[in-house]
């Protein structure tokens, strides 16, 4: 039986708050990001038709894709997110295991996380630059990954 998530006709379920995560990049926890997009799966749909049954149309999964993921950071004086991308840029690739972490809205405790499989540095957009402005200096770093886990906090985990 399903554990019990509390959503219940009659009993409101607050969604979790988009701007509560972290993001670890083998088990440890790397900067801090203000936006990580991009987390998806696409599963190509294959059309045929049916011998004898050409009026209806079927269709079977195909192939699976995952989009690259892009993180935007501010920009610090660490060098590991960009030792990581010259690795890559030297043909050496590094492919780690980064996990993108949501909190509950005290930000204490992880709710649920999803793993980006052999993820590596496939892009990255250096911060604008505008002597005028008070922004933060925000960086992109674009990854590639083979495969995108779904992990609950109690545990249970499902494959994409």
């Amino acid at each position: 039986m399903p554990e019990d998530s509390g959503a219940q006709p009659g009993n409101w379920v607050d969604p979790y708050r988009a701007y509560n995560f972290k993001l670890l990049i083998n088990n440890i926890t790397e900067g801090h990001f203000t936006e990580v997009t991009g987390l998806g799966v696409t599963v190509d749909r294959i059309s045929y038709r049916e011998a004898g049954n050409s009026s209806v149309v079927r269709a079977i999964p195909g192939r699976v894709t995952y989009p690259p993921v892009s993180l935007r950071y501010g920009l610090t004086s660490s060098m590991e997110l960009w030792d990581w991308l010259i690795s890559a840029v030297e043909g050496r690739v590094s492919r780690r295991n980064v996990s993108v972490v949501m909190l509950d809205a005290s930000g204490t405790t992880e709710v649920t996380r999803w793993n980006l499989l052999n993820a590596w540095p496939q892009e990255w957009y250096g911060a604008p630059l505008d002597a005028m402005s008070r922004e933060l200096a925000i960086e992109t770093l674009v990854l590639a990954h083979e495969g995108l886990q779904r992990e609950s906090a109690s545990g249970g985990s499902a494959g994409a």
